[in-house]
């Protein structure tokens, strides 16, 4: 099986047409910032890490927490609504662009990754698509969420989900790939 041809040839791969929506210097410089000030800030100066990614182009919500291990590809491609919440270890692959709602958790070590390739493609190109996260959803511990999902307001992704597709909203919804289970209630608390 391992002599067998190879159905890419990687030497064709291309992505000369993808634009980053910033100077190479830009995000070499921004990978830089990342690499220093997030993992060396306390965890509870929100603000500085807020201000940081302001300062390269997010669009980000009052009183939004963001753990020091989270890590922003490109942050001029990333908003974050009030009050959510972004944990220990998410890394936003932020190709294409990434919106998350108001009061919004996406727990520690998910992965919302914007970019793939085809695999149909010999030259395996790169293909594109943004994640959407509507207000009040929970993405828990551990999940991935693929390029071009949308996932409803108010649902929750339980942990260690592989979202593939999109998920509606006030649905609890768990599994690999991962599926609507039942109807979230709200609390009258």
């Amino acid at each position: 099986m391992t002599d067998d041809a190879p159905f890419l040839d990687l030497r064709k791969y291309d992505q000369s047409w993808f634009d980053r929506g910033r100077p190479s210097w830009y995000v070499l410089f921004w990978w830089f910032v990342q690499a220093i000030a997030f993992p060396l800030t306390p965890q509870p100066l929100n603000i500085l890490r807020r201000g940081l990614l302001r300062l390269f182009g997010a669009h980000i919500g009052k009183g939004v927490l963001i753990r020091p291990t989270a890590r922003f590809t490109y942050p001029w491609k990333i908003s974050i609504g009030d009050y959510s919440w972004i944990g220990d270890d998410v890394v936003f692959y932020s190709l294409d662009q990434i919106n998350i709602g108001e009061h919004c958790v996406i727990s520690q070590k998910s992965y919302l990754c914007t970019g793939s390739h085809d695999i149909q493609d010999p030259a395996f190109g790169l293909k594109t698509a943004s994640i959407i996260i509507g207000n009040g959803a929970w993405v828990a511990a551990d999940c991935f969420v693929a390029p071009g999902v949308h996932i409803g307001s108010n649902a929750v992704i339980g942990a260690r989900s592989s979202v593939f597709s999109n998920m509606p909203a006030g649905q609890v919804c768990w599994g690999n790939p991962c599926h609507s289970q039942y109807p979230r209630t709200k609390s009258e608390s």
